[in-house]
């Protein structure tokens, strides 16, 4: 199969190097790519993935049999009808599904529909509404985001009525924002691959937002660990309370699809989960967490999802355990800072050693032979190990041994279950 995956960063690197040690593959380009992509693949960084015929295009000069949609640009623009009206298979969320990720206020009002547990929340269309209701509310911790899709999940968790104004600031021009009650608990992240007739679940994770719990700065994915040792007992409540509900309710409501739906769950410390939000893409950086461990090929995976038989499919999944820390420019999530170097990446940083982390390259561009970052989150060090503490340990040692410059990470991915 020749394959062209979209994408550019540290998720779809992972995602790229899951698809080279398929022996199904006969030739894997990504658009645009990265510097890490082409050292196993070809990269088409002049290829414009949110445009249809721009893709379209690249199909045809390179003989492309199926693609696969990493990121979220192409789904939002179209990219999956017009391959598949020109005979070009192309697995992702159609325009009709996109609103279960792109408009909260739909996928709010479809989980109620179906009796999905979400946390308690209000959306508001003006500031003056927003700053009533926290006045009414001072001292409570709420979370604030957009009504519609933001880039890296970014939002804001505080109990600082000013910072939560502050940032909705910066949302209201997009539109709608929700407010919602926090929920304390394990955040976890099911990833389920979808067709019209069942799911085949990938190795849930727990994935890292803030950078800590006293400031008020806005989170993005900062790390994530796989799998989740708590969450083993609760896979049945899990199914039972939001992925069955949620597939049924697709169905009925003909959103069903062929491709990735992602549920960001929190479990309550009582062990409820609720659902957060749904993301009909996969989320960074717990992609980066879960490939490493799965040792099913990921075009027979594909080719089941294409008979519609992907409940048949047996995942196999390593023992073993991972620790994904991010490592991200300053000012990252809302500012990052671009242009800067960073020094510390060499080839063997991307070669997939059974010894040695995996190293995701996310927002990096070679520049005269330099790293220069490009965005937000720049590297991915992903630890494996037989246990979370070891697969702790080996992948900040690689990160103290490289001391990569002008990059910022959490110290505490995976911590709270080994400390």
């Amino acid at each position: 199969m020749r394959v062209l995956l979209l994408g550019s960063g540290a998720k779809d690197h992972a995602i790229a190097w899951w698809f080279s040690k398929s022996c199904f593959l006969s030739a894997l380009f990504v658009a645009p790519g990265n510097l890490a992509t082409e050292r196993f693949a070809t990269n088409l960084p002049s290829v414009n993935i949110a445009d249809p015929g721009d893709v379209y295009q690249a199909c045809v000069d390179n003989r492309i049999d199926f693609v696969f949609i990493g990121t979220e640009a192409p789904l939002f623009t179209g990219v999956v009808k017009y391959l598949n009206d020109r005979g070009i298979e192309t697995f992702g969320a159609p325009s009709g599904s996109l609103k279960l990720e792109g408009d909260r206020s739909f996928s709010r009002a479809f989980s109620a529909r179906h009796n999905i547990p979400v946390p308690r929340g209000s959306f508001f269309s003006k500031p003056e509404e927003l700053r009533k209701y926290l006045d009414k509310h001072k001292g409570e911790t709420f979370i604030i985001k957009s009504n519609s899709v933001s880039p890296s999940r970014i939002m804001l968790s505080s109990n600082d009525t000013e910072a939560l104004m502050d940032f909705a600031s910066t949302l209201f021009p997009k539109g709608n924002v929700l407010l919602e009650e926090c929920i304390d608990g394990t955040p976890a992240t099911c990833t389920l691959l979808v067709d019209r007739n069942g799911y085949l679940a990938l190795p849930v994770t727990s994935d890292y937002m803030h950078k800590s719990a006293e400031d008020n700065t806005p989170t993005g994915g900062m790390g994530a660990i796989c799998p989740v040792p708590m969450l083993e007992r609760l896979k049945g409540k899990i199914r039972e309370r939001i992925i069955e509900p949620t597939l049924y309710g697709m169905k009925v409501e003909q959103l069903s699809y062929k491709g990735v739906l992602t549920l960001s769950m929190m479990i309550r410390q009582d062990g409820e989960p609720y659902l957060v939000d749904y993301h009909v893409r996969l989320n960074d950086p717990a992609t980066q967490a879960m490939v490493p461990l799965i040792r099913t090929d990921l075009i027979s995976i594909l080719d089941a999802m294409r008979c519609d038989r992907i409940n048949t499919m047996e995942l196999d999944v390593s023992d073993m355990c991972t620790v994904a820390v991010v490592l991200a420019s300053e000012g990252y999530p809302l500012y990052p800072k671009t242009g800067k170097e960073i020094k510390g990446i060499d080839a063997r940083l991307m070669e997939p050693l059974l010894d040695y982390p995996n190293v995701f390259i996310g927002a990096i561009q070679d520049k005269d032979g330099k790293a220069i970052t490009t965005g937000g989150r720049n590297i991915t060090i992903v630890g494996k190990g037989r246990n979370l503490q070891e697969a702790n340990r080996q992948a900040y040692d690689l990160i103290e041994k490289k001391r990569f410059q002008n990059l910022w990470y959490r110290e505490d991915i995976g911590n709270a279950y080994f400390s």
